[in-house]
Parts: structure tokens; C-alpha cells; sequence
């Protein structure tokens, strides 16, 4: 299926790159431990915790990867790398050994949203 695309400007192009801001990606990765029996109430304060950082405006947008890789989830910090480290060193699933994660400095454009 061959979709019709906007045509964009060099003009478009270096306007909206100037307008872009640094964020912090953070991909979690499970371990083995994922799948233990005390893994799940473990998880769920994870999620609790991610709940909170979208409260306080530091995790703009998080996302559970639902397949069944190694990967269980994706999130875009408002905060630079070194204090999303220190968020995460200090995840319950990471203190757990459940999750490890890596954080990425990244740019994006202020106020995209999901559909």
C-alpha cells in the first residue's frame, strides 16, 4: 500500500528542529527473576511507583511492552540521565533484581502526545 505523505520543507524542517527539548529514554529489560513467585506484588509497585512519576510530571509517557520478549517496557523522562539513573537504581523491580534498564539521552518535541 504506497500512502501519501506531507510534503516538508527545509523551511518546516530547521523550524521544528530548533523547537526540540533533551529527554531521557529508559528501556527495561526483565531477568530471570521476572518469572519467580514473589516477582508479580513486586511488579505492581513498580507500576505504582511509574503511577507516581507521572503524578510528579517526570515520566512523560510509559509503555509496557506486551510481547513476550525480554523487553518489559519503554518510558520518555522529563529529567536528564544521571537523575533518571537515580530514580531507577532505586525501582523496587531494579532493587529486586527483576528489571535492569538502560537510560538514553534522547530529544523530542515538547507537548507530542500519543493519538
Amino acid at each position: 500500500m504506497s500512502e501519501t505523505l506531507p510534503t516538508i520543507t527545509d523551511e518546516h524542517m530547521g523550524d521544528m528542529l530548533g523547537k526540540t527539548k533533551s529527554y531521557t529514554v529508559v528501556l527495561l529489560k526483565k531477568t530471570t527473576k521476572y518469572h519467580e513467585p514473589d516477582a508479580p506484588s513486586v511488579i505492581f509497585e513498580h507500576g505504582r511507583r511509574n503511577f507516581a512519576l507521572r503524578a510528579a510530571g517526570k515520566l512523560a509517557i510509559v509503555c509496557p511492552v506486551l510481547d513476550e520478549s525480554e523487553w518489559s517496557g519503554v518510558g520518555i523522562f522529563d529529567a536528564d540521565v544521571d537523575e533518571v539513573k537515580q530514580l531507577y537504581d532505586a525501582d523496587p523491580g531494579v532493587l529486586a533484581g527483576i528489571f535492569t534498564y538502560e537510560a538514553h539521552a534522547v530529544r523530542s518535541f515538547p507537548g507530542d502526545n500519543l493519538p
